[in-house]
C-alpha cells in the first residue's frame, strides 16, 4: 500500500492542477483528494514492496527445488528403465 507521504504527494500534485485563484478551495480540494485516495487505496488488496520481494524470493527457491526434483525423477525413471531392461523375460 502507498505510504502517507506518497498519498500526500499525489494529492498535492492533483491540487496543483487547480488554479491558484481558487485559494482556499484548492487547499480544501487537496485535503479531499488525500482522503479519497486513502479511502480508495485502503479498500484495495495491495501488498507492500517488502512482502512482494519476500514472495518473489520464495517463488524463486520453489522453482529451483522443483527443477531439482524433476531432474531427480528423470534420473530415477532412467535407472528403473535400465533395471527393467536387465531383468530376464518373464515366461508363463
Amino acid at each position: 500500500m502507498l505510504d502517507n507521504t506518497r498519498i500526500e504527494d499525489l494529492a498535492r500534485k492533483l491540487a496543483a492542477g487547480i488554479p491558484e485563484a481558487l485559494g482556499s478551495a484548492r487547499r480544501d480540494l487537496e485535503s479531499n483528494f488525500k482522503a479519497v485516495l486513502q479511502s480508495a487505496l485502503g479498500r484495495l488488496d495491495l501488498t507492500t514492496r517488502e512482502e512482494f520481494d519476500v514472495q518473489s524470493r520464495l517463488l524463486e527457491r520453489l522453482a529451483s527445488r522443483l527443477e531439482q526434483a524433476e531432474s531427480r525423477v528423470g534420473e530415477l525413471e532412467s535407472r528403473l528403465h535400465d533395471l527393467e531392461a536387465a531383468l530376464p523375460p518373464v515366461s508363463d
